[in-house]
């Protein structure tokens, strides 16, 4: 299908009105997406193309890792990269804004199984920390993400290192904000949420200044670590929280702390999970929040994880198994028991609560982890992503978080054959399965988009990246690989035919 952009922009859809939007109203939907659940079994199978690039605002790519030398690592290389016969799932990925022109793409680093000690040599080294910064600028020019995400859990925890890992992190990020400045990339971070975890961890006051989106991970607040069964994500303290400590597990207060400790509001973003917390009780007759448990409960079907299982996973097997389900009338969450099985998780209720606490706040969204783990193939209730779809519909009034849907771009597919508005040409995008079109105006020089420019600009540092413009609003654009922006022929095309 190709993607006429003059005929969105004519049906309105496309661009806030007036070709801006205020940051304090603007709302992001983060998706993280698990890329290892490419090799589930079954119905738990999940690859890009399952990714509906119209219900996120941002993707992030996880996970990445970082080398004790500073370098960036690619995990998985046969999935991720097309050399050697591989699978060249980034570039997939990627070209989801081939689609969805306002889309963007992160490639996240760290992760929980990367650790926390590579990190904290890294940060503590300037020399590290140089090296670190060029090696992300590299890998996101090659690969065309729009920026980075820094998910390091955590800092000052998980290792034995004396480093000062709390202002080092701080000191990182003003080195990578300003690497990336020149070519404008996104610098975003999933962090620790609990205050006990972020008091530890965090300046907030301080990475405030540098990142463009905090995630804050509101969740994992109970789990089979625990002695008895607790919310996984719970919304507001419980009558079994008693200390000041556990006052503070959940998402209200969790927000209050960093709100007060200086995150800003239109940073702040909701991490919310598409996956619930199981237990094993030690009584199958005591089944209520705050039951003793054995440890872990069963692992999902499909993610093979004891002690957790995606919402796909359960809402499957709650079609066949005789699974009892409660609602927390304080703490805003479902939970549900069959025999000695219990599982506290999030459910289109819980979630759009969430979705509305964000909204009402002037919070910046909300995050999700992670897609693999909604209905994404629609089989519980006929609806694919519920819990995704919730969050769109309570954010964006009804709509996507573009206004972009299937139907919209079929009507602009169907548009194609009417005239194109005089003085302005049309041309695909080369190397792609989804050419892209739209307004082509004569390009600006210095690769910045002004109140005046409407139309596509090249970028002045990068030849593979390509801006289009519109009343002041830049949405930018990465050639695939090795394909450079062609400002005669208004294509991506091979670096022998372009003029750069």
């Amino acid at each position: 299908m190709i993607l006429n952009i003059y005929v969105l922009i004519a049906l309105g859809v496309l661009l806030p009105k007036g070709g801006t939007a205020d940051a304090h109203n603007r709302k992001y939907v983060v998706c993280y997406q698990g890329t290892w659940a490419t090799y589930r079994q079954s119905n738990g199978k999940y690859d890009v193309n399952y990714i509906d690039p119209f219900l996120c605002t941002h993707l992030v790519y996880t996970f990445f890792g970082i080398e004790e030398s500073g370098e960036l690592r690619v995990i998985d290389p046969t999935l991720d990269l097309e050399e050697n016969g591989g699978h060249g799932n980034i570039r997939k990925f990627n070209a989801l804004k081939l689609q969805n022109p306002t889309l963007k793409t992160i490639a996240a680093v760290g992760g929980w199984n990367e650790g926390s000690r590579n990190f904290s040599i890294v940060a503590n080294d300037p020399e590290r920390r140089q090296r670190f910064v060029r090696s992300a600028v590299q890998f996101i020019q090659r690969h065309g993400f729009n920026g980075l995400d820094l998910d390091w859990e955590y800092p000052n925890q998980r290792h034995d290192l004396t480093f000062d890992d709390k202002n080092n992190f701080v000191t990182l990020l003003r080195e990578l904000k300003e690497g990336f400045k020149p070519f404008q990339y996104l610098l975003t971070a999933a962090v620790g949420a609990s205050p006990a975890t972020a008091s530890i961890s965090y300046n907030i006051t301080e990475i405030s200044k540098y990142l463009d989106i905090i995630n804050v991970m509101a969740y994992d607040i109970h789990g089979a670590w625990d002695p008895a069964t607790g919310i996984n994500a719970p919304f507001y303290a419980s009558k079994n929280d008693i200390t000041e400590g556990s006052r503070q597990l959940n998402l209200d207060a969790i927000i209050k702390y960093w709100l007060a400790q200086g995150a800003p509001r239109e940073k702040l973003v909701v991490g919310v999970p598409f996956y619930g917390r199981t237990f094993t009780l030690a009584d199958a007759a005591q089944h209520s929040v705050g039951s003793s448990s054995l440890g872990p409960g069963t692992a999902g079907q499909y993610s093979l994880e004891p002690g957790s299982i995606g919402y796909n996973e359960l809402c499957e097997r709650m079609r066949t198994e005789q699974w009892q389900v409660e609602w927390d009338e304080v703490q805003l969450a479902p939970y549900a028991y069959m025999g000695q099985q219990w599982v506290s998780f999030d459910n289109p209720r819980s979630i759009g609560l969430k979705a509305q606490y964000a909204k009402d706040n002037n919070l910046g969204g909300v995050m999700v982890w992670s897609l693999e783990s909604d209905d994404f193939r629609g089989i519980c209730g006929g609806e694919k992503y519920p819990l995704l779809q919730t969050i769109n519909r309570i954010l964006f009034d009804g709509r996507t978080a573009t206004g972009l849907t299937q139907s919209v771009l079929n009507m602009a597919a169907e548009s194609i054959q009417r005239p194109v508005a005089p003085g302005y040409a049309v041309a695909p995008v080369v190397g792609s399965h989804t050419p892209q079109q739209g307004i082509v105006l004569d390009p600006r020089d210095g690769g910045v988009c002004t109140s005046q420019d409407n139309g596509y600009v090249r970028d002045k540092h990068d030849c593979g990246k390509f801006y289009y413009c519109n009343q002041g609003m830049a949405h930018s654009f990465n050639c695939p690989h090795n394909l450079k922006f062609d400002l005669e022929s208004t294509t991506c095309n091979y670096p022998q035919s372009v003029d750069c």
